[in-house]
């Protein structure tokens, strides 16, 4: 990196060359209290480290941020951001000091001394620590003073703090309810008092619950709403496929507001499967209530499928905001959802999507259980550590049972009611029991500092209306160069095949580069995991796979024999879409050679964009006609599109679809000519409305119809017995090339 030597703890620097050290808003300005961190163990894979050392690394500059404050609530003061160091190269930061907040000295007012007398806070305190950014894009800890020269606050007054002061998700809900129903701020910190188990438990001030208030019953976007109408406006010119509604009056807006243009719409079709509603605004003092829709595109890169700006956090708003992305999305319901615990979203996701599996985001739990369990954390340094053990590391549910309940006894905690009611809901947040499920993540127990990732770096507690907008466009930028530049990669730059093995060449070919790295190092780890059969009944065998020396852990593998189909008890297909280690270890054993299709998800392949899926039923809002063109031009184009993909496999269908279409354009031509009262009607009818006249027409295409379905089922059959005559040569292959080199074995010899 091209920069100058600086010194961090300077507050000025004299000479004008040198890069620019500048003192930002206070630490809890920033979204610094979002979720549990995860700095990355120097030590292989060893516990992560409670107290913060010189040489710990985390993967972000954020992470190191919340992981310090985290320590600093443990310890007993509070935090704020110091000085930094910017690149010359390209003006990024790659240095960050973070300090005890009564560091430094007050300086002297001079004459424009202040009446009022204020309390003395900076007393010099040299505590402090300071990341740095590496080649390789971690954060280090370069710095790291941990003496403070004034006392600590106790845990039972820490949340008095300020960088350990604020009012979360939940909390919010449960204050826009008490005080929609009249309460005033002394009996509302009442029932949060109550509902928390103590004032400590709470997390922010009597103080805090007023401004809160107070912002909720003024809470627009201010100035700042017209630069975002402004965009609307422009994008339903530019891009007919482009979606919004607003809820409540458009000019002046206290409702909730929802978007997503044709792009993100697109990308739904393709990625849809798995969704994650980010409401990290809700935890980091976000200017803007900002919250995405996102998912995994098949680079396993975050993509959009959306955002909102939630006004208004009322049950009714957020069942308002899924129903009208479920809209936008043709009404196609993913597999799996993940959003924060909050009582208010569970129950609008239950109603709205009562089919798709409810996952809540972990990290936000873990968030949670330091400020429930303060006292703990704070008693029990060696807590943290198991709890995150008990959480992410067990395989089995005994195992997950048996852990929880040591926990609660070791630690005195079977009385405590907010643990009781997170093991009531264990289903919905503790891995082992979602992974029979697609999250569309790498591992089971993906480590991630929170939910947001699409708008990182771009999206923050400092960004404001008038500036989201623009902060917006240059994030989706980013990420559409990113998705291009992995397509670039895996077309352009083979990878490297480490065995022999047929089906490694074959997903060399068929995923994108990252996934193809997944499944690879699946696979070569299948050498050290052995597969021996403990059941065979003939139609069915049953495998019990396990890593050398390591008998104490062993995974069972149900092989159906015929069908090629095998299902692990470590469920890793069903969680990630990429076959584990053990079922291709018994695929070693059994002999199959190259991956069933039923193995291969689309999703993670190169050609995931290469066709359409259509919903089976399509949604359209009737309530706004240009949400309603919006529907109509995109179900339109997602039809024409698959009619497109089926119709290029062979020279007949080709021919027959472009007969059907000339008679469709006719037709749509003879109804515009003489009956504009079907245009009217087409919103509100399934199928278009034609005079009698063209019953003819509508015949033949009935009849092309029918003959295209029929090609296509003869080249369906094609399909199959042609790769069933691939896969054939491709035994024949390894077995002429094994008798090769036994011969030349025998030769040698």
């Amino acid at each position: 990196m091209d920069t100058h030597p600086t010194n961090l703890g300077n507050e000025s620097v004299d000479d004008p060359t040198a890069l620019d050290l500048e003192h930002p808003l206070p630490f809890d300005h920033y979204n610094v209290n979002d979720a549990l961190p995860q700095p990355l163990s120097t030590h292989g894979d060893e516990d992560p480290n409670l107290e913060p050392y010189e040489g710990m690394e985390f993967d972000s500059e954020q992470a190191a941020r919340i992981f310090y404050n985290s320590y600093a609530r443990r310890i007993g003061f509070s935090t704020r951001v110091s000085v930094y160091q910017r690149s010359r190269r390209d003006g990024s930061i790659i240095c960050r000091q973070i300090v005890c907040s009564r560091e430094g000295f007050r300086r002297n007012a001079g004459q424009h001394k202040s009446k009022r007398q204020r309390t003395v806070t900076r007393v010099g305190c040299k505590a402090q620590i300071t990341v740095k950014k590496q080649t390789s894009g971690k954060w280090a800890v370069s710095k790291l003073v941990k003496e403070h020269n004034h006392e600590l606050v106790p845990p039972d007054k820490v949340h008095c703090l300020r960088s350990h002061r604020h009012v979360s998700g939940p909390a919010r809900s449960l204050i826009d309810t008490l005080q929609a129903a009249g309460m005033g701020p002394s009996g509302v910190m009442s029932v949060l008092i109550k509902e928390s188990g103590g004032i400590n438990n709470v997390g922010f001030t009597k103080v805090d619950c007023q401004n809160y208030m107070s912002s909720s019953r003024q809470r627009t976007l201010g100035s700042g709403g017209q630069v975002v109408f402004d965009y609307f406006k422009r994008m339903q010119t530019e891009d007919p496929a482009f979606f919004c509604a607003v809820q409540g009056d458009f000019g002046n807006s206290t409702g909730n507001i929802f978007w997503a243009d044709a792009h993100s719409r697109m990308n739904y079709n393709h990625f849809g499967d798995t969704v994650t509603f980010d409401t990290t605004y809700r935890t980091n003092r976000y200017r803007v209530p900002f919250a995405p829709f996102t998912g995994w595109n098949h680079h396993g890169q975050p993509v959009l499928f959306g955002c909102a700006l939630l006004l208004n956090e009322s049950e009714s708003s957020f069942v308002w905001l899924f129903r009208t992305w479920l809209a936008a999305m043709s009404g196609r319901h993913p597999v799996s959802i993940t959003t924060d615990q909050d009582r208010i979203i569970r129950a609008a996701v239950a109603q709205v999507f009562p089919e798709t599996r409810h996952r809540f985001c972990k990290w936000n739990v873990f968030r949670e259980a330091q400020e429930r369990l303060s006292d703990v954390y704070h008693s029990h340094p060696t807590f943290e550590a198991e709890f995150q053990r008990c959480i992410n590391l067990t395989e089995a549910v005994d195992e997950f049972e048996s852990c929880w309940e040591s926990l609660l006894i070791r630690y005195n905690l079977r009385d405590n009611e907010w643990l009781q009611s997170m093991y009531n809901a264990r289903q919905h947040w503790v891995p082992i029991y979602l992974c029979d499920t697609f999250f569309g993540e790498m591992s089971i127990t993906q480590r991630s500092d929170s939910m947001n990732s699409y708008f990182d770096g771009y999206i923050n507690a400092s960004t404001n209306a008038q500036n989201l907008i623009k902060q917006y466009e240059k994030a989706v930028l980013s990420r559409y160069e990113k998705e291009v530049k992995a397509d670039y990669d895996t077309l352009n730059n083979a990878p490297a095949l480490r065995t022999p093995s047929p089906m490694e060449k074959q997903a060399a070919n068929l995923y994108t580069k990252k996934i193809f790295i997944k499944f690879q190092e699946e696979l070569v780890e299948t050498l050290a995991y052995p597969a021996t059969a403990i059941d065979d009944t003939g139609l069915e065998v049953m495998y019990r796979v396990a890593k050398f020396g390591e008998d104490h852990t062993s995974y069972f593998v149900k092989f159906d024999v015929f069908r090629k189909k095998a299902s692990c008890s470590c469920q890793m297909f069903e969680f990630c879409g990429i076959i584990c280690k053990h079922v291709l270890s018994v695929f070693r054993v059994a002999n199959v050679l190259t991956l069933p299709s039923h193995y291969i998800l689309k999703r993670w392949t190169r050609n995931a964009k290469s066709g359409v899926e259509v919903a089976a039923c399509t949604v359209e809002l009737p309530s706004n006609t240009q949400e309603s063109y919006a529907a109509r031009y995109d179900n339109l184009c997602l039809e024409v599109m698959k009619l497109v993909e089926e119709g290029t496999e062979s020279i007949h269908i080709f021919n027959v679809t472009m007969d059907a279409l000339h008679e469709a354009a006719q037709k749509v031509a003879f109804a515009k000519k003489h009956d504009s009262a079907v245009i009217k009607n087409c919103s509100s009818n399934s199928g278009l409305q034609l005079p009698s006249g063209s019953k003819d027409a509508e015949k033949k295409i009935q009849e092309l119809s029918l003959e295209l379905e029929a090609a296509s089922r003869r080249c369906e059959g094609y399909r199959t017995k042609l790769l069933a005559v691939m896969k054939d040569m491709e035994e024949q292959k390894l077995k002429i090339s094994v008798k090769v080199q036994n011969v030349r074995l025998i030769l040698k010899d």
